[in-house]
């Protein structure tokens, strides 16, 4: 256990520092969206191609461990739409509530898997975002279209599809692991930098998500945003192990997967929810609630899967 905090107290209080500094005014506002922007685009990427092609080679664990995590959402997914009319909710604060039952914050798994298990943890982590993340992206822009966007407009693949096909950290993801199993290695010279540039990836991006945090929002939609953060981080990590049992991933790959499906919302869920007809300030209660709840939630999963 001690272990377990001792390696995710960083990542989380990196999360704070963002938002203090946030809070404080020490950083001017301007800074926080293009420093995003570029830990998205290079900083990360550059961390997961390095280490990822350099970890222990990836196994025969990817296959169930995908599928682990792909049926883990679509049940939650399943299970939210199904519960709607019960729910009182407008359309679009049901998309709200609908991304921010499954959508995970990539940059705090990254971070977490890192911390506790170094490349190999990457490795395993580039399974479940190659898996999962054009899922959520699919499901989301599905019910945004269905629920949040004007009448008439219709369902567009293009808007799923296009996001999740030019993602940077898939990309990086699929070209580390590429690079692990054709046993091919970095040049030379390029694997220097790649590792300057990932060294800013993890205290960068995790900043940032601090920086993101809106205490009033999470307070102004209390019930909703307390009942999706149950079915975020508790919920959805259960499936999830119980499909790990299911489909006999253990060791690292059913911890990494579990943690998956408990990190905290995705900040990318507000974008969407705010260019797409989504209810926004309610998502961001969502994300900011789902944020500081993982600070016990992932430590707590982790130590259940042992």
């Amino acid at each position: 256990m001690t272990h377990i905090l001792s390696a995710l107290a960083p990542v989380f209080l990196l999360i704070g520092l963002g938002f203090a500094l946030k809070s404080l005014k020490l950083v001017p506002d301007a800074f926080w969206a293009p420093a995003e922007r570029l830990t998205f685009y290079l900083f990360f990427p550059a961390l997961l191609v390095a280490n990822i092609a350099g970890a222990g080679s990836i196994g025969a664990e990817a296959l169930p461990m995908a599928a682990a995590l792909v049926v883990g959402v679509v049940i939650v997914a399943g299970t939210v739409s199904v519960l709607r009319p019960r729910l009182g909710l407008d359309g679009p604060g049901f998309t709200s509530v609908f991304q921010g039952s499954f959508r995970p914050n990539t940059y705090v798994g990254i971070a977490a898997a890192y911390a506790l298990f170094g490349e190999a943890g990457l490795a395993l982590m580039a399974i479940a975002v190659v898996a999962v993340v054009p899922l959520v992206n699919l499901l989301a822009v599905f019910a945004l279209v269905r629920h949040g966007a004007p009448p008439g407009q219709a369902f567009r693949w293009r808007q799923a599809i296009l996001p999740a096909a030019t993602n940077p950290i898939i990309l990086a993801c699929l070209i580390g692991v590429g690079l692990n199993l054709g046993d091919v290695g970095l040049p030379r010279l390029l694997a220097p930098l790649l590792d300057i540039l990932g060294q800013a990836a993890l205290p960068v991006g995790l900043m940032a998500v601090g920086a993101g945090l809106d205490l009033a929002a999470a307070r102004e939609h209390g019930r909703y945003v307390a009942m999706t953060t149950v079915i975020k981080l508790g919920v959805l990590p259960l499936a999830t192990l119980i499909l790990c049992k299911a489909f006999g991933v253990d060791g690292q790959a059913a911890t990494i997967s579990v943690m998956y499906a408990s990190l905290p919302g995705s900040a990318t869920s507000y974008v969407m929810a705010r260019q797409m007809g989504g209810d926004s300030p309610l998502m961001a209660g969502i994300i900011t609630a789902t944020t500081i709840a993982a600070m016990a939630a992932l430590p707590a999963w982790v130590l259940a899967v042992g």
